[in-house]
């Protein structure tokens, strides 16, 4: 069981640490190869950031184990509300009254809802992840849409210089995480080749020793994902979150969470059901599914009533998270 553990913790680290230099490789490649920035904020990041959970769950799934696919995606959007908002919120507040996110929110229950839905099918299959996957490109398209009109507002109403600017190609790479206008040809290959070889030897790790627990501790894997897999994955964001809490600068911690459970439900599990088909556990069906979708309701105030989110619903989030952890694991 130790040995189980220490395994599980290495391939989280080896995932965390590859994501992060598979993101800053490919952000900078295609920042050099002149795609607009903007693009590769939607794309290439949204994605990269969600690389690990996405390795975990194709391995899970050819390792016969797809019960930590599904159980990773519902436990992520859990641990991404009630731990990873509750835990900074704790610390110092978090201000988002000033974050607009309703489109995105409501895309997010309709999202949650035809997830649910595909859910009760009893099983994701090829035919559900392509819905997914339709259902993503047009959020997508629709974001860039949005971004490129804004994009144009404000050109329009911007001084001369910064329309030459704009012009020139200057496109706010410094907006863009993981962006390096200065990093050298070779480092940026260095970070993509560690991302590829790492991210699948760290995901192929933390399968397997958590298959084992599971067996050790006679417990269904879909449990472990819900509760091992789900936090640590959530660690970057729950980190990240924290640190922007720490610093004052919280407006955007909303935002992320929607996009992430947003990515979770529509690339993950899109993409994981075309690697094979991934069976809906009834226990999933009856409690934690029904926990996803009321954990993402909470956020109702905040969302379209400007609430900020003051320590006492912190405190009130994460406990309801401690709750959760404990109903699953009795």
């Amino acid at each position: 069981m130790v040995m189980d553990i220490s395994l599980l913790g290495l391939g989280l680290v080896i995932l965390l640490l590859a994501g992060d230099a598979l993101v800053k490789g490919a952000v900078n490649l295609a920042l050099r190869a002149g795609i607009p920035a903007l693009l590769v904020s939607l794309t290439i990041v949204a994605f990269g950031t969600s690389a690990p959970e996405m390795l975990v769950s194709v391995q899970a799934i050819l390792s016969g184990a797809a019960g930590i696919a599904l159980g990773n995606v519902i436990g992520s959007n859990i641990a991404n509300v009630l731990l990873v908002l509750g835990v900074p919120a704790i610390l110092s507040g978090l201000h988002t009254s000033g974050c607009d996110t309703r489109k995105t929110y409501t895309m997010m229950i309709f999202a949650t809802f035809v997830f649910i839905g595909l859910a009760y099918t009893d099983l994701f299959n090829w035919i559900d992840g392509t819905v997914l996957l339709f259902m993503l490109a047009l959020m997508l398209g629709d974001a860039v849409y949005t971004a490129r009109k804004h994009r144009r507002d404000v050109r329009l109403a911007a001084e001369i210089a910064d329309q030459n600017r704009l012009a020139n190609g200057d496109d706010d790479i410094e907006e863009v995480e993981g962006a390096d206008t200065s990093m050298p040809t070779w480092k940026i290959w260095m970070y993509l080749g560690l991302g590829i070889l790492g991210l699948p030897l760290g995901a192929d790790l933390l399968v397997d020793a958590a298959v084992s627990i599971a067996h050790d501790l006679d417990v269904p894997e879909t449990v472990i994902g819900l509760t091992l897999v789900a936090i640590g994955t959530s660690l970057p964001e729950l980190a990240t979150t924290v640190m922007a809490a720490i610093r004052g600068q919280t407006e955007v911690a909303l935002g992320n969470v929607i996009g992430s459970n947003l990515f979770n439900m529509l690339a993950i599990i899109g993409i994981a059901s075309f690697v094979g088909d991934i069976p809906v556990d009834p226990a999933t069906l009856r409690f934690d599914i029904w926990v996803m979708l009321a954990s993402s309701l909470v956020l109702v105030p905040f969302v379209f009533f400007k609430w900020n989110m003051g320590r006492g619903f912190g405190v009130a989030l994460t406990l309801a998270y401690v709750a959760y952890i404990v109903a699953v694991i009795a």
